[in-house]
């Protein structure tokens, strides 16, 4: 297929990448809003704090982001006459500092928002600084959010050119061996959904090729996860993951544990982790030479033919969840499928699972649920 693209917006990746935030958001005005991600250390906020200041700009702090801040941050942008917006932090944060820079200066709600209420193309420029693992959505012209009226999850369309930059700053991705194994499989599933999408392509495939590379490294080295040099990979890895995901798609997995996340307390790292063996699975017959390079590049001895190397993936993650700790399922919360099958059948609905290299179904979500639970 022919493939046509712009790099945009400008990206940042590197140690100490948090330096440029000055010069980029100097760009917009001179009042920045930082909408900071409530379990981020008040170290690294006050740090952006002073970069922006050093570069003769007001930041106004909003620093206890949770799941449902966007209307806050967003009448606070208002109120302060922000020229635009940086979300620092993880997910959470992303998601309601996006939102907010669409809702600012539309005056509109959240559930206006969602409710698709047209934007109208204004809104604020926004800057991202990720803090943890890959996002599938972070170039992509829709994201998805839970709607806090019923904790399911909805996709809301973006300007193409909402995002004025991302940083990728290594030194702000906190690890340790605890929480690691978790990010990097998350990161993983992320990048074997887009490689194995029904819109995947040759840029995408080169670019998630290393990603996965450089995933699986990290996955051997989860003991270093305290190292600089972790951090900085991990940090490369999650840009060509989500790059790659806007170049392809992002497939039911993402879906799924975003809509997992949203209606349980259960860490969305966990959620995609075990959701991976189990997704894989079903990729294995719809996409047999990408699971078995999938699987070699993971360690699976190479069988006779690709469609026996590809049979050993779901085992291969597995084994490998299994000797990092990860857990498998999802039991041991003791959550009801009553309350998830909503939220499930909402993310078969995304738009983008249409992608997906096979037809999911009803009965296929239900019984990933039950695999899982």
């Amino acid at each position: 297929m022919d493939i046509s693209f712009k790099f945009d917006p400008e990206v940042h990746i590197g140690a100490d990448a948090l330096s440029m935030a000055g010069t980029i958001a100097a760009r917009h005005g001179s009042r920045i809003m930082i909408a900071a991600d409530n379990g981020l250390d008040s170290q690294t906020v006050n740090r952006l704090k002073e970069i922006l200041e050093d570069s003769g700009l007001e930041a106004i702090v909003f620093d206890g982001v949770e799941n449902d801040s966007a209307e806050n941050i967003a009448e606070l942008s208002r109120a302060a006459h922000c020229d635009a917006i940086i979300g620092i932090g993880g997910q959470k944060a992303q998601i309601c500092a996006r939102m907010a820079a669409i809702m600012a200066p539309m005056r509109i709600t959240a559930f206006e928002l969602m409710d698709g209420r047209i934007f109208r193309n204004k809104f604020l420029p926004f800057i991202s600084i990720p803090t943890e693992g890959t996002y599938a959505f972070s170039f992509t012209e829709y994201f998805i959010a839970a709607d806090p009226r019923n904790r399911m999850i909805k996709s809301i369309p973006s300007p193409g050119n909402l995002y004025s930059a991302i940083i990728l700053d290594g030194s702000l991705f906190k690890f340790n061996p605890g929480n690691a194994a978790a990010a990097v499989f998350e990161s993983l599933f992320t990048a074997a959904e887009a490689y194995c999408s029904s819109k995947a392509n040759f840029l995408s495939d080169a670019l998630l090729e290393r990603a996965l590379t450089l995933l699986i490294k990290l996955m051997k080295s989860t003991a270093q996860a305290g190292q600089p040099a972790f951090a900085d990979t991990f940090a490369q890895a999650s840009f060509l993951s989500s790059y790659a995901s806007f170049l392809s798609s992002p497939g039911i997995g993402a879906a799924l544990s975003a809509a997992i996340n949203s209606r349980t307390p259960i860490e969305r790292p966990i959620c995609s982790a075990v959701l991976f063996p189990v997704i894989a699975q079903r990729l294995i017959s719809a996409r047999p030479e990408k699971m078995a390079r999938l699987a070699s590049l993971m360690g699976a001895p190479k069988a006779a033919t690709v469609a026996e190397t590809a049979k050993t993936a779901a085992d291969t993650i597995r084994r490998n969840m299994e000797a990092l700790k990860v857990p498998l399922n999802l039991k041991e919360h003791n959550i009801s499928l009553d309350r998830l099958t909503a939220a499930a059948e909402a993310a078969r609905n995304m738009d983008f699972v249409a992608n997906s290299p096979w037809p999911v179904s009803e009965e296929d979500i239900f019984n990933i649920l039950k695999e899982i639970f």
